[in-house]
């Protein structure tokens, strides 16, 4: 088994699932017991703002990161936070992804977020997706979605609604002349 960690799954214009069509999803974790992902394009109405106030009432949030969306990262424990964000160390849980992505769940990362002492690029979920061990690989066979590798672009500097399409042009092909069909040789 080759590990999509690092990866974007990329959601096949015939999945309807209420939490995954037309989603990005950014894999955290994939191993022979499962994966876990992140949403990058589904926006709650929640902002940094409200989170960070949540969290700690007396913080500051500098005036431009006030309105910073939110994502629903899954449906699974979606009042857990996830930080997606450039390398920066130094904060109490985090974990490197690859050599230019990190994810940390404590809450001291959010008031540096809010304040620009925190990483140069970042986006904040709540929840995330789970796959059960096999359950990912049967999706993918059975053409649910597309992989490819992450991109730092369309993760942190590609507006939400515009996503699904950067990852979908990124791929080079025509998602729409694809069939549903899988084929097996």
């Amino acid at each position: 088994m080759t590990s999509l960690q690092n990866h974007f799954l990329v959601a096949m214009p015939a999945l309807d699932d209420e939490y995954f069509a037309r989603s990005v999803t950014y894999i955290l974790e994939h191993n022979d017991q499962g994966a876990m992902g992140i949403v990058i394009n589904q926006p709650s109405p929640m902002t940094l703002f409200d989170v960070i106030k949540q969290t700690d009432a007396n913080a500051e949030v500098d005036e431009h990161k006030r309105e910073q969306i939110v994502v629903f990262g899954g449906p699974v424990n979606q009042d857990r936070g996830f930080v997606l964000h450039s390398i920066q160390s130094g904060w109490n849980s985090s974990a490197k992804l690859s050599s230019e992505i990190m994810v940390t769940t404590s809450k001291d990362i959010l008031s540096a977020i809010g304040n620009e002492h925190g990483p140069r690029q970042s986006m904040l979920a709540l929840g995330y997706a789970g796959w059960d061990a096999g359950q990912l690989e049967q999706e993918i066979q059975s053409n649910a979605w597309l992989t490819l590798e992450a991109d730092q672009e369309i993760l942190f500097n590609t507006p939400i609604h515009k996503k699904w399409q950067a990852a979908v042009n990124k791929l080079g092909v025509d998602v729409w002349q694809l069939t549903q069909q899988a084929g097996h040789a």
